[in-house]
């Protein structure tokens, strides 16, 4: 008589064991591979890791500026760093640190006086936006309030240490000339800019 296929010792296969990967539970020291035993100590892998960045707030408060005709909008320019060429701008909306005992608004009309050389007033906000960024090994978190101005007088000059070039434009053109893509999204979302 022949036994049914898995009836009897004979034919029948053994069971493998899984190995559980040495990380998952503690093993004696013979079992213990040349790998684990070379391996570093945790305190010295924790030794190794990079320090956290330190997080620094900032606020600042800009905005755009509308000329007396009401058809020009002002942006500063500064030169890209990462332009080979080194001639080209990036365009942006002017703005400036808040000082010790400002309020946003005080620094916005202050701020765009001393990049563009133009006098303003403001005539509504635009909002305000935040980001991060890296500098100097630390981590910036800035926030930024944005206003709509009227220009009320100067002169057009932009701010030697801190400004390359400013400039009027024809409002229908402000959101394709600024370069970052968040104060792009405020403008747009701003609507129509009349005062």
């Amino acid at each position: 008589m022949i036994p049914a296929p898995g009836a009897g010792s004979e034919g029948t296969k053994k069971k493998r064991r899984r190995r559980k990967p040495a990380h998952r539970s503690p093993q004696s020291s013979e079992s213990t591979t040349s790998a684990e035993s070379t391996s570093a100590p945790k305190s010295a892998k924790k030794s190794a890791a990079k320090p956290y960045a330190k997080r620094v707030d900032e606020v600042s408060a800009g905005g755009l500026v509308i000329d007396a005709t009401g058809k020009l909008g002002l942006l500063i320019g500064r030169f890209d760093h990462k332009d080979v060429t080194g001639t080209r701008l990036l365009w942006s909306l002017p703005k400036g640190h808040i000082e010790e005992g400002e309020s946003p608004e005080q620094a916005a009309i202050r701020e765009v006086a001393e990049e563009t050389g133009i006098t303003s007033e403001i005539a509504k906000s635009l909002g305000v936006i935040d980001f991060w960024f890296m500098a100097g090994g630390k981590r910036i978190h800035k926030t930024v309030h944005h206003f709509l101005f009227r220009e009320v007088g100067g002169t057009l000059q932009a701010q030697i240490t801190e400004v390359d070039e400013v400039a009027w434009f024809p409002l229908t053109e402000i959101i394709e000339k600024l370069a970052y893509p968040d104060e792009k999204k405020l403008i747009a979302r701003s609507g129509e800019l009349v005062l």
